[in-house]
This record gives structure tokens, sequence and C-alpha cells, in this order.
């Protein structure tokens, strides 16, 4: 049986302490893959390029996985516009510059679906990026989403690198936010119900009509997906390098998508709740549908293992375990 390939890499990862970061570590331990480079915030500022750089360069990983970034919701993205922006702009040209002038060949870098136009055909195909204008609530953090995207393909386009960037769904999962000020909606649904009153008739406000409709997709399968694509990379499959040579997007969704109503129906039927829901319709909705177009990474043999019921029980334990 052949060797694992990444089992003689040293990978480092950006944003280890995150949702994303946190799942990708638990699933590489996993697979027995140990050479992890993992650093802290207090010790590595993303945002200082000369550190970034030298960290690269001391360091000498094979292989960076990009996961760091300021995230959150509609209310977030909308009240800190320049932090979204500035941030997140520094943390991928930081890693995406660093990695080039150290030479490393393997960097994936993590887009998001929410910087596809808000009037895209459904479902949302690679090609469709910058066919239209972007939604106004999360306006900042695409377009800082875009430039690293960018900075990817144009390095492969002017250097031959084969830099990837791959464009999850909504995502959800243990180490999430849960901070109502700047969640995403499903953290904040969970919050909301399973911190819902006992009064006979206990009451949850959701913010817009809750007819948008959204595909999520549970963190550890974001986590396989990176693995799924990492291997294959390191293992030069010429279909993967054939696609990355095309356009270095793939989008990795579950294919499934509910309204928000639905999601907080679901979420109260786990929880064992009967809250009455109230939509407050002076907050935005947001894209009124979006779902991901996921052909790419499913024709490479990628296909989403965990159901919606599984992964918001799974959320809602860990929710129950670390907050109340």
């Amino acid at each position: 049986m052949a060797q694992n390939p990444l089992k003689r890499k040293k990978i480092f990862i950006a944003g280890h302490r995150g949702m994303v970061g946190s799942a990708l570590v638990k699933y590489l331990r996993k697979k027995k893959i140990k050479n992890l480079i993992l650093v802290t915030k207090k010790k590595l500022n993303l945002l200082d390029e000369k550190k970034v750089n030298k960290f690269i360069k001391i360091k000498k990983p094979d292989v960076i996985v990009n996961c760091a970034g300021r995230v959150g919701g509609i209310l977030a993205n909308s009240t800190y516009p320049i932090e979204f922006l500035n941030e997140n702009i520094l943390i991928q040209l930081n890693l995406i510059n660093g990695a080039f002038k150290n030479k490393i060949q393997n960097f994936v870098n993590l887009g998001s679906s929410c910087i596809y136009p808000k009037k895209a055909k459904q479902p949302i195909k690679e090609k469709y990026l910058l066919s239209g204008y972007l939604e106004k609530t999360n306006e900042a953090y695409a377009l800082a989403k875009i430039i690293g995207l960018k900075s990817c393909e144009f390095y492969n386009q002017q250097f031959g690198t084969s830099y990837l960037t791959l464009m999850p769904c909504n995502l959800y999962g243990p180490n999430d936010n849960f901070n109502l000020k700047n969640s995403h909606f499903i953290p904040a649904l969970i919050k909301k119900i399973v911190n819902s009153s006992s009064r006979k008739k206990p009451k949850v406000e959701i913010w817009g009509t809750g007819k948008a409709k959204r595909e999520v997709m549970y963190v550890d399968d974001l986590a396989r997906a990176i693995y799924f694509v990492l291997e294959k990379k390191i293992s030069k499959d010429k279909k993967l390098l054939n696609i990355i040579k095309q356009n270095p997007v793939i989008n990795v969704g579950s294919g499934n998508e509910f309204t928000i109503k639905e999601f907080a129906k679901i979420i109260c039927k786990i929880s064992n709740k009967k809250d009455k829901l109230v939509f407050n319709k002076k907050y935005p909705d947001g894209t009124m549908r979006k779902i991901l177009d996921n052909k790419t990474i499913r024709s490479l043999g990628w296909e989403p293992k965990i159901s919606l019921e599984q992964g918001l029980f799974k959320t809602i334990e860990w929710y129950k375990e670390n907050y109340l």
C-alpha cells in the first residue's frame, strides 16, 4: 500500500484555532499526519508582512493552508467594513506573497460563496465570479476575498505556480462564533433557540423574513475536502492540475438548501423546543438564494458525508458543553 504523500510534508495551517482551522487540524491528526506548523496570533501577527515572511522562511513548510481571516454575519459586515476589507486583504496577501517568496509549491486559500454576484444564476458555477454586482451587506469582505483569490490566479498566470482557492458554502460546527453581534446565521439561531426561556409561550426573534435560502455544510466536510485536494495536489493528479490551470477556484458545498425558517424549525426540533418564531423584517435578508454548483469537486471523487441533522446535533451539543 502506497504511503500517504502528506505524511512526509510540513503543513502550516494559518488560523488553526478558528472553526475551519481546528477542524482541519483534528482531521489531519486523525489521518496520522503529525508534522503540523501551528502558531497563535500572539506569536505571529498575520497582518505584519515582514513577520509572516520571516516565519515562513524559518519554518520552511511544504504546504500552506490559509484558514485565517476576519469573518462574521450581515450585521458585523455592515458595521465594520473597513476592518473586514483591510484585515482580510493583508492576511491573504502576506501569506500568498510569503509562499511565493519562499518557493512554497502548495498553497490552498479559502474563499467564500458570498463573493459571487448577488444575482448570479443558481446553482452558482465557478465561472460566474465577477459577472455581476456584489451583495451590499457583505461587500467589503467579498472584495477582500476576491483580491486573495485573484492574487493566487495571477501568480499562477505569471509564474507558473498552482495555487488554489476552495470556495465553501456557509459553514457551521464546533468553534464557530456564537456572539450575536457578529455571528453567522446558524450559530445565531442555535444560541437564540437553545437559550430561549422556559416560559409557557417562549418566542425567538429571527432577523429578516426567514424566506432567504442557504446551502450549509458541517465544517468537518470542508476539512475532508481540503485534505482530499491536498493529497491529489501533492500526488500531482493530472485532472486536478488541469482544473487549476483552467480556473484555480473550486466550489465546495453540500448540495442541499433550506430557508432560514426551515433551519430554525429543524434546530427547534433537535433542541426539543416549541418556541414561536418571530421574524424581524427590519433586518435585511441578504441574497435571497445561494447554492453552489459542486460538479467540479465531485468529478474528482469528493462528496460530503454529514447530513444537516447530524451536523446540527453535533454543533448544538458542542454549544451546550462549552457555553451553558
